[in-house]
């Protein structure tokens, strides 16, 4: 569940963060309005709100393909229990590199680098939000489920976080972590792994190396000053962080098309990825050949646009053939 799944570009703070303005009381000890804002900024309220959305179309998909599996688990647990993972492996990352986000002007008001609590809070957080996500898949999901949410977090923590201090490559892995939501989805409906979810999975993998490399450019700098090793950060011109956003992209119109090939969609969808694709295209070749903050922003929000419509049209298109459907 990485960071290159949805983490918005924001604004750079002001001189008094939010997050320190609320902390403390007169003691300096937290207010609990304190704490309770610094839950929600170590979960990623954002990040952990598209994992859900994927989560749920792996498994809307994967049960609309295994009717007796459709009530079991309860939806709710599954979406529940994958937030709460994604919520600890944010958290973990951001007790990790609460340096490195001191340094950045983005993220430098979150509530580690702000101090608006302490180091512990942060770590315990980490480990509640982890482990009553993993319980609640492994109690209202399946072990498969819990397995792929351990794994994510694993990847997250142990291979994402640390690359991105040594190589560019770090985006190629952490895609892997923020891929895996739709095959959690799909194994807890399921009880297993189809080609519709690997399908899904190779999807989302695509989908975040142009959307992630458009954040990366525009905060470049802040990388730079945090010692992360992004493609950008290295490619001043842009010529190859806008050669790769369109490999990537490329490969996802494509792999949206199969769609149908692999139960997951009908003529409708195909045609409705077809034109979102080219919409997303027209986004990427408009910044491969003009890098620009600006371009850089508009490639985001083709981004942001492109993942819930063409998950959308997979799960209602009313083309697709009548035992694909849970409806």
């Amino acid at each position: 569940m990485s960071d290159a799944v949805a983490d918005k570009p924001e604004h750079p703070p002001r001189a008094a963060s939010a997050a320190g303005a609320a902390v403390s009381t007169a003691a300096g000890a937290p207010t609990l309005g304190a704490m309770w804002h610094a839950l929600v900024e170590l979960g990623k309220l954002r990040l952990t709100a598209l994992v859900v959305v994927t989560t749920g179309a792996g498994y809307i998909l994967g049960a609309a393909d295994s009717p007796p599996y459709a009530s079991f688990p309860p939806l709710l647990f599954v979406l529940l229990g994958t937030a709460l993972v994604s919520a600890g492996a944010s958290a973990f990352n951001q007790c990790w590199e609460m340096d490195a986000d001191a340094r950045m002007a983005r993220t430098r008001a979150r509530p580690l680098p702000a101090r608006a609590v302490p180091f512990w809070f942060g770590l315990a957080a980490a480990v509640l939000f982890s482990a009553s996500g993993l319980s609640l898949l492994c109690a209202g999901a399946n072990p498969l489920a819990a397995g792929l949410a351990l794994a994510s977090l694993l990847l997250y923590l142990l291979v994402y976080t640390p690359l991105k201090r040594r190589a560019t490559l770090n985006t190629l892995a952490g895609a892997i972590p923020g891929a895996i939501p739709p095959l959690i989805g799909w194994a807890a409906a399921t009880g297993g792994l189809e080609r519709g979810a690997w399908l899904l999975f190779t999807m989302l993998y695509a989908w975040q190396i142009p959307h992630f490399l458009a954040i990366a450019w525009i905060y470049r700098e802040d990388y730079r000053r945090a010692g992360f090793q992004m493609l950008p950060v290295v490619d001043p011109s842009g010529e190859l962080t806008g050669r790769f956003a369109m490999l990537y992209a490329l490969a996802l119109v494509a792999l949206s098309l199969l769609a149908p090939l692999a139960s997951i969609g009908g003529w409708v969808a195909m045609a409705g990825c077809a034109a979102l694709g080219a919409y997303l295209l027209r986004a990427v070749q408009r910044f491969r050949r003009e890098p620009s903050d600006g371009n850089a922003r508009k490639l985001f929000f083709a981004s942001i646009v492109y993942l819930p419509a063409v998950l959308a049209l997979l799960i209602f298109d009313p083309t697709a053939q009548p035992f694909q459907r849970p409806w």
